[in-house]
């Protein structure tokens, strides 16, 4: 029994890795069963076996996927309760920075999610509901924090809140989505010590706004101008 176990892993373990570069290469639809098989060197049947049909074995590569970046690069990067909620929205931003540009967590992660937002399949729902949701209610909680909101309900954030995280998350992506017209902006390429500069730049840019916003909902007519709390790690 322990022996048939260990087979089944090592056999949907193939699978995955296999699927993941030919859904990567070719997308959902163009993909087929028969070359996943073959590539992972498993029976024609092994993906009904395991996944069901090429949904659920595409479903289960991205989760799978996201639970690699996210164990790698978790939300608070190593931070403990003591911290500030702007040092734990900056080791947000740097460790979703590095979840976007890592080429090995495997290559195919971010590439993958972001093929399925732009041309979906029905997949991105279940990894919402199991896999980001998660992730997205610890950045509200920060933003919910340096906005000086109390607590809600799950799903009953503040739209300040909402759109505060969207913006947060978009800008981060940006980095990954508009790769090749920020390589023509500005040629000299990005390396991983541009990535903190970055993380810099989006966590001031953005508890700038947040500030204002939080001033704006209290009724005070101040600005603020610089964040004592969130010191820069390099020159911007």
């Amino acid at each position: 029994m322990e022996e048939d176990r260990s087979r089944s892993g090592k056999t949907k373990a193939k699978l995955i890795e296999a699927a993941g570069q030919v859904f990567f290469q070719r997308g959902f639809r163009a993909a087929t069963v028969r070359e996943i098989c073959r590539r992972a060197g498993t029976p024609l049947g092994a993906v009904n076996y395991h996944f069901r049909n090429k949904q659920g074995l595409y479903t289960a590569i991205l989760e799978h996927s996201y639970r690699l970046a996210i164990r790698k690069y978790p939300p608070h990067f190593g931070l403990g309760d003591e911290a500030t909620p702007e040092e734990r929205l900056r080791a947000f931003i740097r460790a979703f920075l590095l979840r976007i540009s890592d080429e090995g967590i495997p290559a195919w992660h971010m590439k993958l999610i972001t093929r399925e937002i732009s041309d979906p399949t029905g997949a991105l729902g279940n990894l919402v509901q199991g896999s980001i949701r998660p992730v997205y209610k610890y950045l509200a909680g920060i933003l919910r924090e340096i906005l000086q909101e109390g607590g809600a309900a799950e799903g009953e954030e503040s739209d300040s809140v909402f759109l505060c995280a969207m913006s947060i998350v978009g800008q981060c992506l940006h980095y990954l989505t508009d790769k090749r017209l920020i390589a023509v902006l500005h040629p000299e390429r990005f390396d991983a010590g541009d990535i903190e500069r970055i993380a810099d730049h989006i966590t001031q840019f953005s508890l700038g706004g947040i500030r204002q916003l939080a001033h704006r909902e209290a009724g005070s007519p101040e600005v603020i101008r610089s964040d004592p709390g969130c010191k820069p790690h390099g020159n911007i």
